[in-house]
């Protein structure tokens, strides 16, 4: 967005020195600049600068024709409609632009489901700013001074953006700090390696903390007959997804525990479940910001839960499998769970027959 600042600013000096027409002369011959240089450095056209350009052109020729500077001023609010549209195009709809120009700078990077989780969330706030942003433009080029449009114009958009960045930094701090570190409060979590040997012990907090210590749990689906899925909702008080839908059981291995008495004991404490019979169906390695996990997931037909009984759960029923297609990547699941129901739909474990 740089370049879309650098005419507006030359228009504000020119304009102040020569006048409106000489103004916009020199703003609409650096827009040009501009596209030349980004043409020759990456042979290629660069979109942006040239809808940017392109505008700058258009608008400034009708101020220059009704000796009128207001058609000139609403490019920007313009730019930022545009922004508007391709982001709502990436919150709303299966096509994703903003998903495929990060390619172009993440170097063929990809994205966990916790990062593209994140990155929805973001793209949330980015779209009011930039909405709000607009309205701004347009108020002060009719209704303010021209410096005062000019700041709005160009730098108001990036402060809006940077505070909204520092909030997010001070929150995640302010977050990590609320992890348990006293050890006396904390129970003790196998080390282990992707093959599931164990190779030590640390604490909880250890390996919530990013250090991204591979460490064991177990993971179960209760499916019925009717092709539905149990699912828990976490209680919003939680550190890590509140408020979101869950896997109907989840828990982490204590040290010296086996993988059949924790996935007993953590059916038990957060739905109520005994007497299962579990039927092995995945092991995998998940990965998020704050830890590393190797995954034992299972499956069971067996079982009445109960949503009750339980702090950490806020509530919990039994979701169709066509239910959950329908809201997978609107944020109402976890990205584990969505990474694994994934799994279980490609092994062909949630295409019950029974």
């Amino acid at each position: 967005m740089i370049p879309g600042l650098i005419p507006l600013l030359v228009f504000i000096l020119a304009d102040e020195i020569w006048g409106m027409k000489v103004g916009l002369a020199v703003a609409v011959t650096i827009g040009l600049a501009e596209m030349l240089v980004t043409w020759v450095r990456e042979k290629k056209l660069d979109r942006f600068v040239f809808l940017d350009t392109l505008l700058l052109i258009f608008l400034s020729s009708l101020s220059y024709l009704f000796e009128n500077e207001i058609f000139f001023k609403v490019k920007p609010a313009m730019i930022d409609l545009v922004l508007v549209a391709v982001i709502a195009l990436s919150l709303f709809s299966r096509i994703d632009p903003l998903g495929s120009m990060s390619q172009r700078y993440l170097s063929g990077m990809k994205m966990n489901e916790n990062q593209k989780d994140l990155f929805r969330k973001n793209l949330w706030v980015m779209f009011w700013i930039v909405l709000i942003h607009t309205f701004l433009v347009l108020w002060t080029a009719f209704f303010m001074s021209k410096e005062f449009w000019a700041f709005v114009s160009s730098f108001l958009l990036f402060i809006m953006m940077g505070a909204y960045l520092g909030f997010e930094l001070i929150r995640q701090k302010i977050k990590a700090r609320n992890i348990p570190t006293y050890q006396d409060a904390e129970e003790w979590l196998p080390m282990v390696d992707e093959q599931g040997r164990i190779l030590g012990k640390a604490l909880r907090s250890y390996c919530h903390n990013g250090s991204k210590t591979l460490h064991p749990v177990v993971h179960m689906h209760l499916l019925d007959r009717n092709q539905s899925i149990f699912l828990q909702k976490r209680a919003d008080d939680k550190l890590v997804q509140p408020g979101k839908w869950d896997t109907a059981v989840g828990g982490h291995l204590a040290y010296g525990e086996n993988i059949e008495d924790s996935l007993k004991r953590e059916a038990m404490e957060e739905i109520g479940l005994q007497g299962f019979e579990a039927i092995p169906a995945l092991n995998y390695r998940w990965d998020s910001e704050m830890e590393s996990e190797l995954v034992y997931s299972f499956v069971t037909f067996s079982g009445k839960p109960s949503a009750h009984g339980s702090s950490e759960i806020a509530d919990g029923k039994f979701w169709k499998f066509s239910e959950v297609d329908r809201n997978l990547g609107k944020g109402i699941f976890t990205p584990n769970f969505e990474h694994e129901y994934r799994l279980l739909k490609k092994a062909g474990i949630l295409q019950n027959k029974h």
